[in-house]
């Protein structure tokens, strides 16, 4: 299974979420969970990188099952505004797929 996980600072902003685990919804290669939140997070990883000019600190592992990423600390109002933006959109896509998928993803925030 597929636990994500959104931590949240004392203003209620999301500064780190944390992905592990297999969904094994399918053979490698087609399993269809796995791939949506893999697309989900890899995606809004990239679009904080490019619409944010806000590199994440990302920790993975190299045969997969783990990714963790954390907002970087003191960033400017309008900047953490829209990083937190995208990463409220990355939460809803993955609660989405959870109500459909709940025994291959978990979602806690």
């Amino acid at each position: 299974m597929i636990q994500i996980t959104f931590d949240r600072n004392d203003d209620g902003f999301i500064h780190t979420f944390t992905m592990s685990g297999h969904a094994d919804s399918g053979p490698y290669g087609h399993d269809l969970v796995c791939a949506g939140a893999s697309a989900v997070a890899f995606g809004t990883v990239n679009a904080i990188a490019e619409i944010c000019h806000t590199e994440l600190d990302v920790e993975m592992k190299n045969d997969g099952g783990f990714l963790r990423c954390r907002v970087p600390e003191k960033l400017h109002r309008d900047t953490d505004e829209k990083v937190q933006l995208l990463l409220n959109g990355m939460l809803v896509s993955m609660k989405t797929m959870e109500e459909q998928y709940s025994q291959f993803i978990r979602i806690e925030s």
